[in-house]
């Protein structure tokens, strides 16, 4: 199995805090690979390296065979990383619609250009993939729906549709399920099963269990910015490490 994404000796510190710690990953392709650990560990720290918002003082982050230090955000998403955020990014004021046409747009000429809204002959090329990634996540029937109206879990499928019309090699996911009611947990964990079995591959912070386990393949724990153990669910589950630095040594 190939490796998509690479870290390799990263640390990252800010004054005395050492945030991040000789951090050493691989997420491997066609795989969901999950980061867990306890507040203050250095997952957002971490992402934030990868995503290029941060830039690590030693170390690699190596994506697709290319290092991706120094290289800007927005450069670092047109190689092919689409981030989810803690907080679903939508344009509350627009519908549904409206807000898949803004990537399909950008996708389409590069950068996305206000004044081309209004044009229907510019529009019409994108309508039919704007079906297709809503549909997916079924919510194409509420289309002319403003988003500032919908459920946390909706919000959550209109990002992900947004995410996916960009054709990400890799998918981040920061506590995707954070702020949901069970109900809408349980239908994004089966919108990211089936996304996973597409081979989108994905890397997921995330501190419920019911979600790490559901989905993930291999898991990494961090703590005190240091990758203490990595492995399969079931050896995760079993690891006493985890138990003491992550789960004050209570069973997972």
């Amino acid at each position: 199995m190939s490796t998509l994404l690479e870290i390799s000796g990263v640390n990252k510190s800010f004054g005395g805090l050492q945030a991040l710690d000789d951090v050493n990953l691989k997420v491997n392709e066609g795989t969901v690979h999950a980061i867990i650990g306890p507040n203050g560990a250095g997952k957002s720290t971490l992402l934030n390296a990868i995503i290029g918002k941060l830039v690590p003082d030693t170390g690699s982050v190596m994506f697709n065979g290319q290092d991706m230090i120094g290289v800007q955000p927005h450069q670092i998403n047109q190689h092919g990383i689409s981030r989810v955020f803690q907080t679903p990014e939508i344009f509350g004021e627009l519908t549904i619609l409206e807000n898949m046409m803004i990537p399909l747009l950008a996708h389409r000429d590069g950068a996305f250009k206000p004044t081309l809204w209004a044009r229907s002959d510019a529009q019409a090329d994108i309508l039919e993939k704007a079906e297709h990634y809503l549909a997916d996540v079924n919510l194409w029937g509420k289309k002319d729906v403003h988003s500032a109206s919908l459920s946390r879990g909706d919000k959550r499928r209109l990002e992900l549709a947004m995410c996916l019309s960009q054709d990400p090699k890799l998918l981040l996911l920061d506590e995707p399920t954070a702020g949901m009611a069970r109900a809408d947990t349980n239908n994004t964990i089966d919108l990211l099963q089936t996304i996973a079995s597409r081979g989108i591959t994905m890397a997921i912070i995330e501190h419920d269990m019911h979600v790490v386990f559901s989905l993930s393949q291999r898991i990494s724990v961090l703590a005190q910015g240091h990758v203490i153990c990595e492995g399969m669910p079931e050896e995760i589950k079993t690891d006493p490490r985890v138990r003491e630095a992550y789960l004050g040594g209570a069973e997972v």
